[in-house]
């Protein structure tokens, strides 16, 4: 007897195929099915009317640390010009991030070296006022002047040695920037 490859592969797929029909496998799932869980108790459900928010009285100024007042800011002259030693400044020498402090409250200040207006674009971090309005920067000789959305001046700043600027903002505040 001679047998085709096709017949061959027929007569053993349907081999397979009825042997696979009289497993027992599935058999144990049609006889039972287990017991529907019961319903988790729900309790009691009660509406109140919630109490009003609790408004802030004045903060007591005793309970937050205060800066360090660096005596550097107060020698500032007063007529806007670099105090003695400061160095020149670069744009490359001022991108990248700052740590801000602006009378006792820090932030984070951004200054890539995107051009935009007459400076560069900058970014400030959860600032408070009057950082939190840089839109600017921009350097010349020894200053470093930070500026709003307006183009006006919210800062000059010069270097202090290593990573740090010292200086005020246009409303005498102290500010200075490190990294």
């Amino acid at each position: 007897m001679k047998f085709s490859k096709t017949g061959l592969l027929a007569v053993s797929l349907a081999v397979l195929v009825a042997s696979g029909c009289s497993t027992s496998r599935f058999s144990s799932m049609d006889e039972q099915q287990p017991a529907p869980l019961e319903a988790a108790p729900a309790g009691k459900v009660t509406a109140n009317q919630l109490p009003p928010p609790a408004t802030p009285g004045p903060a007591d100024p005793s309970k937050f640390p205060t800066a360090p007042q660096n005596t550097q800011i107060a020698s500032l002259p007063p007529d806007g010009t670099a105090p003695a030693g400061a160095a020149d400044l670069t744009a490359s020498s001022v991108a990248g991030v700052w740590k801000a402090s602006v009378s006792g409250q820090s932030c984070q200040v951004a200054t890539p070296q995107t051009k935009f207006g007459s400076g560069y674009r900058a970014g400030p971090l959860h600032c408070p006022a009057p950082l939190d309005g840089i839109k600017s920067w921009n350097v010349a000789g020894k200053q470093l002047t930070l500026f709003d959305e307006n183009g006006g001046t919210l800062a000059r700043l010069y270097s202090s040695g290593g990573e740090k600027f010292d200086g005020q903002t246009s409303n005498g505040l102290p500010i200075s920037l490190t990294r």
